[in-house]
């Protein structure tokens, strides 16, 4: 389907309350109607409808039945679900135990009924912009607040962070100990960012061991600092006494090969708009990714701010080459050039 459409499971009734159609109707929802399980499945797995609504008044078993068919596959599961209920108590837990998001009553005013289904719809909405293992803000959200940022005129740091050998780690450590890790940085970017910059401090988890934070440019190296710090000291204590103790063990490459491997560190790459002009968040995550890339050649845990500024008067170079500023940790010491 070409338009965001709404889902009503019936075995009879021919359309939903009136209530439900004004609701869909304001918000653009072409109503399709599905009489079956099997037809409600199809539909949802072809078109991934915005919303289901439930008939569980007429039908409550059949209707309910469905619902819990739709709740328990992994890629429907995540569509909100209204239940259509009578006003009995018994009705209404019996639908929440079903996998509904939502129950309209008959005793609702329709103020309620379309506040808890605006409700309903900004909460589905939300947890589809996090991810699912840190909870933080993926991807759609890190575009749209760079850009809200572009729009404003603000002055920013994006710092995308890294780890470095982390393939390696999950290998010989199983993934969900490599899952364990990813949520440890998502921890420490998270109280980093907030700690120091509580109101325009963001942070989000492009996926993997990928993730952004936004700050005040001034604040970047402060908190990429102290990110780095924070992750050096916690990371030994994530492999065995006999690695930790090592500072490295053998692993194989892609070609099978043994060969040392050290113990994680992370990369954080840094871009501002203090001396470039960005209109679109992609020319902010290329360059962003360029320095993240640079940051991974040098050893150790690291962070590298990008200094170069826009070409001007057809220089295509830019000017001045690529000046970076670095924090690097290895062991106990700390480099700065």
């Amino acid at each position: 389907m070409a338009h965001p459409s709404a889902v009503f499971f019936s075995p009879d009734a021919p359309a939903p309350p009136a209530i439900i159609q004004e609701w869909l109707s304001a918000r653009a929802l072409a109503t399709v109607i599905a009489r079956s399980t099997h037809e409600l499945m199809g539909l949802a797995l072809r078109s991934r409808p915005r919303v289901v609504i439930f008939d569980a008044v007429a039908n409550p078993e059949i209707a309910l039945r469905a619902c819990r068919r739709l709740k328990s596959d992994s890629f429907t599961g995540v569509i909100p679900a209204i239940a259509l209920s009578s006003d009995g108590d018994d009705a209404l837990e019996c639908a929440f135990t079903a996998g509904a998001d939502e129950i309209v009553r008959d005793r609702m005013s329709r103020e309620e009924i379309i506040a808890r289904l605006d409700a309903m719809l900004r909460r589905a909405e939300r947890d589809l912009r996090v991810h699912p293992s840190t909870r933080l803000p993926g991807p759609p959200e890190i575009e749209a607040e760079i850009l809200r940022r572009i729009h404003a005129g603000d002055h920013f740091a994006v710092c995308y962070a890294d780890l470095d050998h982390f393939k390696e780690y999950n290998d010989r450590y199983s993934y969900s100990e490599g899952d364990r890790i990813i949520r440890i940085l998502a921890q420490i970017l998270h109280d980093v960012v907030k700690g120091i910059c509580p109101d325009d401090g963001f942070v989000g988890h492009i996926g993997g061991d990928d993730f952004i934070s936004i700050v005040p440019p001034e604040r970047s190296a402060e908190i990429c600092a102290e990110i780095v710090e924070i992750f050096d000291l916690l990371v030994p204590y994530q492999y065995s006494m006999q690695d930790r103790r090592a500072g490295y063990y053998f692993g194989k490459d892609r070609r099978g090969q043994l060969h040392r491997v050290p113990l994680m560190t992370v990369s954080i790459g840094i871009v501002t708009n203090e001396r470039r002009h960005f209109t679109h968040p992609a020319q902010v995550s290329e360059l962003a990714t360029e320095m993240k890339s640079y940051a991974k050649t040098l050893p150790g845990s690291v962070y590298v701010a990008d200094r170069r500024q826009d070409a001007v008067d057809g220089d295509v170079d830019g000017g001045d080459e690529a000046e970076t500023t670095a924090v690097i940790r290895s062991a106990n010491e700390r480099l700065m050039s």
